[in-house]
């Protein structure tokens, strides 16, 4: 089986001489923010982290998803932050696509490759640091906790290899789900997961639901159904959806379709 790949980006300009032409594109029902824009010009510097630039892929926005930002975090060499999380209320989920990162959890460091997958609560005590010799770049997801009388969830840190995907029902291992929590833990009010496609394999009906998604597509590519258009999409592409917009696809090929998946659930709707 071969090893699993985890596109990064690299920044850079493109050259004078390119067309302008590219994939990006905002509707009312989601966004696509193709690798090709993922330039130095469009990355932020975040208030107390060092040697470190983000791309921010999406932000809470009215009318739009309104749960969760995601950011893309690449930290050089003897960067990171003592405190990289601003607001107590808020929980992360940290996964590295490159090089090797400490994350320090309540006094206790580990140190994730390529593929590691950390989990940090709201209120939680936690650092990163890039100790190596190489840029370490992750996807960061922060969302504002929603708590639960009774659940608490805990902080972990894992990789996705020592994790066991989980297929779906009716698929012969085709299309299959790498779950980092439970999806029946109460604790948790957000699930970021691994969905992955073998070539030709299709999510076969046109998803529509209340939970709203960030995609980063880690490996291969595909055709993707977002409400009423056909895109196409690679590894270091990103879609925003807001909730019930409707989505399927269908693998391309020649090697497996991979993306880290976002979606808010096990929470009451808030009407009052």
């Amino acid at each position: 089986m071969s090893e699993p790949t985890y596109y990064a980006p690299a920044g850079g300009l493109p050259a004078q001489t390119e067309l302008l032409t590219g994939r990006a594109v905002v509707k009312e029902a989601y966004t696509v923010i193709p690798r090709g824009v993922l330039r130095d010009i469009v990355t932020s510097n975040l208030p107390g982290w060092t040697n470190t630039r983000t791309w921010i892929l999406a932000r809470p926005i009215a009318g739009f998803a309104t749960t969760f930002a995601q950011y893309i975090v690449e930290v050089s060499p003897g960067g990171g932050s003592a405190e990289p999380e601003p607001e107590r209320g808020v929980e992360s989920v940290l996964f590295l696509l490159s090089g090797t990162l400490n994350v320090i959890i309540d006094g206790d460091k580990h140190t994730l490759t390529a593929g590691g997958y950390a989990y940090l609560p709201a209120g939680e005590t936690w650092s990163v640091a890039n100790d190596s010799t190489d840029v370490a770049t992750f996807q960061w997801v922060r969302k504002a906790y929603e708590p639960l009388a009774g659940y608490t969830p805990r902080a972990f840190a894992v990789q996705e290899q020592d994790v066991e995907p989980t297929p779906m029902p009716g698929t012969n291992g085709a299309w299959a789900t790498t779950r980092f929590v439970d999806p029946n833990d109460l604790a948790h009010d957000m699930h970021v997961n691994i969905v992955t496609f073998e070539p030709g394999a299709v999510i076969p009906f046109a998803e529509t639901h209340v939970m709203e998604h960030g995609i980063y597509v880690l490996e291969g590519k595909a055709v993707y159904r977002l409400n009423d258009d056909w895109v196409e999409v690679e590894a270091g592409d990103f879609m925003w959806l807001r909730a019930f917009c409707p989505q399927a696809c269908y693998a391309g090929g020649p090697g497996k379709f991979r993306y880290l998946l976002y979606k808010d659930v096990n929470r009451q709707i808030k009407l009052t």
